[in-house]
């Protein structure tokens, strides 16, 4: 197995044929060029981690060529072969961003070190690469699935609003996505390099709340032992996501209006501001003009946030996607529950078409997830659904004893989860207390 790609670039053929054959030995897969224009072709063919290039090139010079391959090829490391004497070059290519530089007739004990300390640090270089798209892929607007009218012009304006460094208001039911779009529009933006943070405001008290996403100074109140970052600083340069932004209270409404206003901020206890750069994605599920009438709202943080509004269609206002998002759900599950569901009866999809989604996305996920642990066959039908699903009228499960199946499946769940009951509530979408009640009721033995 190859230890990585290597590229030498020099016009002296005999020192190209020496130095590839050295480091074949040790295990590189290895390229030449004689001048720039041939190292190109195989930079843009092939995956180089590591290039040896000459200063004097028959088409250019080795130090400029740093730069040029720094830009082009980011995550490839460069070392510079100088002639005898000459370290300013030398120099000035680790200016230039060369990994190192080394004088040609250096013996083989400060060239192969030396090769394999730039390959490691490559290596690194490469795989964050490669993290990075994945993430960024997992985030884009490519990962909103849907075909309906409805979630293509919400994706459409998202798209339009991205690279610009508005602020946005997401409009839509509980469930339905507003993070996904925020994550979307945040790897859209120029900002995409620098943290993404999500807070649930409803998750907090006041208190906790203005300490959390502005931090607090030792001493700022009792228990505040020492200095704590808000998720404000945490989101510098990036961008920070205020979901259920309606339940945020209206003195912490001001103080975030005037982080809008100001890009600037105050800690808990302290006197000072704190200087930001953020960029403010805000979601919510209420009507906020009805809660500004009512004065639970401020009409001016109200008309700052929404300078782009975006509308998240529910899930039954683009039925025409359940299919779709229903298959994509099945084929994630399968590699967790070690078992493969392959399709869904027209039964199935039918059911799934005529529910009332009251939680969305989510909802649906979470009925493929347990309909495919509680099915053991590769198709899904009616009679893994929910006991609440309703089919013309009748309980899908209507011929089955009610208590028996959710026993069955509450033990198949907790064997899945290896006995994790947060997990396993969390899956079945219920409390933890609800679930410890239902083991008591039903004698279910844990191993």
């Amino acid at each position: 197995m190859s230890k990585g790609h290597l590229l030498i670039i020099d016009d002296e053929e005999q020192l190209r044929k020496l130095l590839g054959r050295l480091l074949a030995l040790e295990g590189y897969t290895i390229y030449e060029a004689g001048n720039i224009k041939s190292a190109y072709k195989i930079l843009d063919k092939e995956e180089i981690h590591v290039v040896l290039s000459d200063v004097k090139l028959p088409d250019g010079n080795g130090v400029e060529l740093v730069q040029q391959l720094r830009a082009k090829y980011p995550a490839t490391e460069i070392i510079v072969l100088t002639a005898y004497g000459n370290i300013a070059d030398g120099v000035q290519a680790i200016k230039s961003g060369a990994f190192d530089y080394i004088t040609k007739g250096d013996d083989n004990n400060r060239i192969l070190p030396l090769v394999s300390k730039a390959m490691e640090q490559a290596s690194l270089r490469f795989r964050i690469r490669d993290l990075e798209r994945q993430i960024g892929g997992k985030y884009s607007f490519d990962s909103i699935l849907g075909e309906s009218p409805e979630i293509k012009a919400a994706v459409a304006l998202a798209e339009k609003v991205a690279p610009s460094d508005l602020s946005v208001l997401l409009l839509g039911e509980t469930g339905a996505g507003k993070e996904v779009f925020a994550q979307a529009i945040h790897q859209g933006s120029q900002r995409k390099q620098y943290p993404f943070v999500a807070v649930n405001c409803s998750a907090f008290g006041r208190e906790i709340l203005e300490s959390e996403l502005f931090g607090h100074v030792p001493g700022a109140f009792t228990g505040a032992i020492k200095e704590k970052k808000g998720f404000f600083e945490e989101a510098k340069n990036g961008t920070i996501f205020l979901d259920e932004i309606g339940e945020m209270a209206l003195e912490l409404q001001a103080k975030l209006l005037r982080v809008l206003e100001t890009q600037e901020f105050y800690k808990v206890g302290e006197a000072k501001p704190t200087k930001t750069n953020v960029r403010i994605i805000a979601a919510t599920n209420r009507n906020l003009e009805s809660e500004i009438a009512n004065g639970h709202f401020r009409a001016d943080l109200f008309y700052r946030l929404s300078a782009f509004q975006i509308n998240i269609p529910s899930l039954n206002e683009r039925r025409k996607d359940i299919p779709l998002l229903a298959s994509w759900f099945l084929k994630q599950i399968g590699p967790k529950i070690n078992k493969r569901r392959s399709n869904m009866t027209p039964a199935f999809i039918e059911a799934l078409q005529q529910h009332n989604w009251k939680g969305n996305i989510r909802e649906l996920r979470n009925v493929i997830e347990r309909a495919a642990i509680l099915t053991d066959t590769d198709v899904l039908d009616v009679h893994a659904l929910p006991l609440d699903f309703k089919q013309d009228g009748q309980q899908t499960t209507s011929s089955l004893l009610l208590a028996d199946v959710e026993k069955q499946h509450i033990i198949k769940v907790l064997a899945l989860e290896k006995g994790n009951k947060t997990r396993a509530a969390e899956v079945m979408g219920i409390g933890l207390t609800t679930l410890y009640n239902k083991i008591k009721e039903y004698h279910i033995q844990l191993s």
